[in-house]
């Protein structure tokens, strides 16, 4: 089952494994709408910001590379790494994050298959945290990756941080269905953020490690 997001999950043993962000840039991300409302803040800008809070320490302790699904030709299903787990990443992901235009469509599936063998998922540990406003548009199958990765790999934990979720009419809930079991399959956790400060909680819960560290948090600058 995903587990829900309490204070202990922060102090999971497995932090400091290597890990892979899979970014949504997809053309939903340059919204600015809040439950229905208008905003002045863009999704895209308020993932930025709480990113800028979180990375801080959670690359003092891991590895962490970058996927992004989304950018490019217009209504295509583009996935792009970035780069493999690294130390100290943080800023090399916020200058990525930083400069995407979003747009295309939502390959997540693709994305995260793509995260899973940079991890080398079937001989190593490794973590994935999928960002995501919606469901996939590009045919995959979320669950029945969950089941395969559950099978093949060693121990992959997919985490889901779905922001803002929004689906469309003729699937309904079930395409929110279909990616929180994707993270209960891996053992993952399955979090929904509406706003910046219940996704820096999202993030600090699925890469961050702050048991280990009494140091502050920073914002990366």
């Amino acid at each position: 089952m995903a587990q829900e997001a309490t204070a202990d999950d922060d102090a999971r043993p497995y932090c400091t494994e290597d890990a892979m962000i899979v970014f949504d840039a997809s053309g939903s991300m340059a919204g600015n709408t809040v439950q229905g409302l208008f905003s002045d803040k863009s999704r895209i800008g308020e993932v930025r910001a709480a990113l800028t809070e979180v990375l801080p320490n959670a690359t003092r302790f891991r590895k962490i590379g970058l996927i992004t699904y989304g950018p490019g030709p217009y209504q295509q299903c583009n996935v792009r790494l970035n780069f493999p787990p690294e130390p100290n990443a943080g800023q090399r992901i916020l200058r990525v994050v930083n400069a995407i235009n979003p747009a295309g469509k939502t390959p997540l599936v693709t994305a995260v298959v793509a995260a899973a063998k940079v991890l080398d998922h079937k001989t190593a540990p490794g973590t994935i945290v999928l960002l995501t406003d919606g469901e996939e548009t590009c045919g995959g199958e979320p669950c029945e990756l969950g089941k395969l990765l559950k099978a093949k790999s060693r121990q992959i934990t997919v985490h889901v941080v779905g922001y803002q979720l929004r689906s469309f009419r003729w699937t309904g809930a079930q395409s929110f269905l279909d990616t929180k079991c994707l993270a209960e399959e891996t053992g993952g956790l399955y979090i929904t953020a509406n706003n910046r400060q219940e996704l820096i909680e999202a993030f600090r819960k699925t890469l961050g490690c702050p048991m280990m560290s009494a140091a502050p948090r920073g914002a990366l600058r």
